[in-house]
C-alpha cells in the first residue's frame, strides 16, 4: 500500500517547492537530497510509484524538518471590520444543491488535466459541458489515454447518479454545520480539531488535512499542526471548508471571515488561508447580493488587496468577456506551474467561472478548465446557486439526498440541512 499525501520522500518534493516560493534557501536541502538518490519532482497524485529505503526516508524526515525550521513564523491576517450587506436572504438550500451539483459534475474527471478532459469530452458531444458527464460515446482509446476518477465514476457518471455521493468538499460543509450548532460562534481551533478525530475518518481528508490529521495523531498542537511537515498549507484544502460560515451569517463577511480563521489556521498558512476567508465572506455575501460578481468582489475584502489570491481572482474575473478557449488559454498561461490543487489557480478559475450568465455555463467552466474540477464546481456552484437558482436538470439527480461517512448523517435531505443551516444562522445554535 501507498499511502498517499503523508510519506516523507513524498512531502519533501512539494515542500522544496512551496519553500522555494517563499523564498527560504533550499538549495543545500536540495543538493543533500539528491545525492542520497532521492527524486525532486513532486509527485501529482501524492505518491511516488515505490517506496523509499529506510536510509532514504530518514533522511527525508530530517531535511523536512529543517526546511520547517527554515520557514518564517507566519503571521495571521487581521480580519476587518466591514459593513453589514443587506438583501434578500432566502438561498440557503440553493447553495447547498448548487454546491453539490457543481461539485458532482466535476467528480468523474477530478485529476485529468485540461487536455484530457477536452479530449473526453468533444469525442462524446459534450463540449462545451452543459450537463452531467456521461461515458456514453467516450471512444476506448480515449479513455485508455483518460481513465476515468476511479473512486468517482462509479457514482457520478450521469448513468449511475443516485443522489449525491460523499465527497470531502461536502463532508466539509456537513461537519461546518454540526461545529456551528454544537458550539456557535465560540467556535474554536481546538474545537475544530476535536471535532476531526472524533467525526472525520482519516481516510477521507487528503493533502494538507491529511498531514494536519496525522500531526494531531502524533501529538502536535492544534495551533501548530499546519507548519510541521506541511507543504501543502497553501493549497485549495480550506477553502472548501468555510462556506457555511457564510451561509449562517448571511451579509456578515466579518463574521464569516472570522470563523474561516478559526478553521483554517489548523492546516493552512497564507494564500491558503486567504483563500479560505474569501470564500466565506463572498458565501455571506452570496445570501444577500444580486450578483455573483458582486460577491465575489465583495469577499475579497477581508483579504489583503495585493495578496496572491485576490490578484489571482481578480485576474479571473478580468476574463468573463474573453471567448472560452481564449480565458481557458489564459489562466494557464499565468498559472499552469502550480499544483493542480493549489489555492491560487483554482481561485483564478473560480473568478473566471463566476462571470458566467447562468448557473449551467459556471459550473461547465469550472470543469472544462481541469485543475481542481469538482472543489471549484463546488464553490462556484454554492454562489451562483444560491444567487440565480439550481435549475432541475441539476437538482433532481440529486434526489434530495448526501451520502456521507460522518457519523449520524449519511443519505441526509438537503431539505434538512437547508433547514438547520437556517436555525444556525437565527442563532439557534
Amino acid at each position: 500500500m501507498r499511502l498517499t499525501w503523508v510519506q516523507p520522500e513524498d512531502l519533501l518534493p512539494h515542500q522544496l517547492v512551496q519553500s522555494r516560493s517563499e523564498g527560504i534557501e533550499i538549495a543545500d536541502v536540495e543538493a543533500r537530497w539528491r545525492k542520497a538518490g532521492g527524486a525532486t519532482e513532486a509527485p501529482v497524485s501524492g505518491a511516488s510509484d515505490k517506496p523509499a529505503g529506510s536510509e532514504l526516508r530518514a533522511l527525508a524526515r530530517d531535511l523536512l524538518a529543517e526546511l520547517d525550521a527554515r520557514t518564517p513564523e507566519w503571521i495571521e491576517p487581521t480580519i476587518p471590520e466591514l459593513p453589514q450587506l443587506g438583501g434578500s436572504t432566502d438561498r440557503v438550500a440553493n447553495a447547498w444543491l448548487g454546491r453539490a451539483a457543481g461539485n458532482l459534475l466535476g467528480k468523474p474527471v477530478e485529476k485529468i488535466p485540461r487536455e484530457g478532459i477536452r479530449e473526453i469530452l468533444q469525442s462524446s458531444g459534450q463540449w462545451p459541458l452543459t450537463r452531467y458527464v456521461t461515458a456514453v460515446g467516450v471512444p476506448d482509446d480515449v479513455l485508455r489515454r483518460w481513465p476515468w476518477n476511479r473512486t468517482s465514476a462509479p457514482t457520478s457518471l450521469r448513468e449511475v447518479i443516485d443522489g449525491m455521493p460523499e465527497d470531502d468538499d461536502l463532508n466539509f460543509a456537513l461537519l461546518a454545520l454540526r461545529m456551528l450548532e454544537q458550539y456557535g460562534d465560540a467556535l474554536t481551533t481546538e474545537d475544530v480539531a476535536q471535532t476531526w478525530l472524533r467525526d472525520l475518518p482519516a481516510a477521507r481528508v487528503f493533502t494538507a488535512e491529511r498531514v494536519a490529521y496525522r500531526n494531531l495523531l502524533n501529538g502536535v498542537e492544534p495551533a501548530r499542526a499546519a507548519v510541521v511537515g506541511n507543504p501543502f498549507r497553501e493549497w485549495i484544502g480550506a477553502q472548501i471548508r468555510t462556506d457555511v460560515y457564510g451561509w449562517t451569517h448571511p451579509g456578515d463577511r466579518t463574521a464569516a471571515a472570522r470563523l474561516a480563521l478559526v478553521d483554517a489556521r489548523l492546516s493552512h498558512t497564507g494564500a491558503g488561508v486567504d483563500g479560505a476567508l474569501w470564500v466565506a465572506a463572498m458565501s455571506a455575501a452570496a445570501m444577500v447580493l444580486d450578483s455573483p460578481i458582486e460577491a465575489a468582489l465583495a469577499g475579497l475584502e477581508v483579504i489583503p488587496v495585493d495578496g496572491a489570491i485576490s490578484r489571482a481572482v481578480r485576474f479571473g474575473l478580468a476574463l468573463g468577456d474573453h471567448p472560452l478557449d481564449d480565458a481557458l488559454d489564459a489562466l494557464h498561461e499565468e498559472y499552469g506551474g502550480l499544483h493542480w490543487v493549489h489555492a491560487v489557480n483554482n481561485s483564478a478559475l473560480t473568478g473566471y467561472a463566476l462571470t458566467a450568465p447562468d448557473f449551467t455555463t459556471a459550473i461547465g467552466r469550472s470543469v472544462m478548465a481541469g485543475w481542481d474540477t469538482d472543489s471549484v464546481g463546488a464553490t462556484v456552484g454554492a454562489v451562483v446557486g444560491a444567487i440565480r437558482g439550481v435549475p432541475a436538470e441539476w437538482s433532481v439527480p440529486l434526489k434530495n439526498r448526501l451520502a456521507t461517512s460522518l457519523p449520524g448523517m449519511d443519505r441526509i435531505a438537503f431539505d434538512e440541512l437547508a433547514d438547520r443551516t437556517v436555525e444556525v444562522a437565527r442563532g439557534g445554535a
